[in-house]
């Protein structure tokens, strides 16, 4: 018989993935994944922003970084400053450093929606590719027409349940997008 499990493990990866991507996607309010890519420079090397500090949310529209090290500050303020995909201006007062998440304009948030559409399409490339070497290694396999039927229309029914699971999530990160 035809084993599914690694392919429906690696689809769900790809759906992992897919739910990590859209976590970064700024809605319109503060939330502390929105510098989940930020790189800090400190102690002479790159690092995650997570590393040298801590993220937190104070009222809804401002992220607080909390350094670990008080000397990463000024590191901390140019690198969130730098990244232009997220367009946001920190300030800092030698202690924390204040992220103030200003409200999208509705062309802004028709802009990021479609943005993320682009990493929708990129999942479903993803899970249609597994789709299809599943399909290959079904092809090589000794085994009876009807179970090689069988084995495809699981695997079909598998790309079709995380296609739709990445709609699903998808529409409601949109929802989020566009709500004002």
């Amino acid at each position: 018989m035809f084993d599914t499990a690694k392919y429906q493990k690696e689809m769900s990866a790809s759906l992992d993935r897919f739910k990590d991507d859209l976590r970064k996607v700024r809605t319109g309010r503060a939330h502390p994944d929105m510098l989940m890519g930020v790189k800090v420079e400190a102690y002479g090397q790159w690092m995650p922003l997570n590393q040298v500090a801590n993220v937190t949310v104070s009222g809804g529209t401002m992220l607080l970084v909390t350094p670990y090290d008080p000397s990463t500050i000024p590191g901390i303020s140019n690198a969130i400053r730098s990244d232009s995909s997220l367009g946001l201006n920190p300030s800092d007062d030698g202690r924390v450093v204040r992220v103030p998440i200003p409200p999208l304009t509705e062309e802004r948030r028709k802009e990021i929606v479609k943005t993320a559409s682009k990493s929708v399409e990129e999942a479903k490339v993803k899970i249609r590719n597994t789709r299809e070497d599943a399909r290959k290694d079904l092809k090589t396999l000794e085994l009876p027409e009807d179970a090689k039927k069988r084995a495809e229309k699981e695997i079909d029914d598998l790309t079709k349940n995380f296609n739709d699971q990445i709609d699903t999530v998808f529409k409601e990160k949109e929802k989020e997008i566009m709500q004002i």
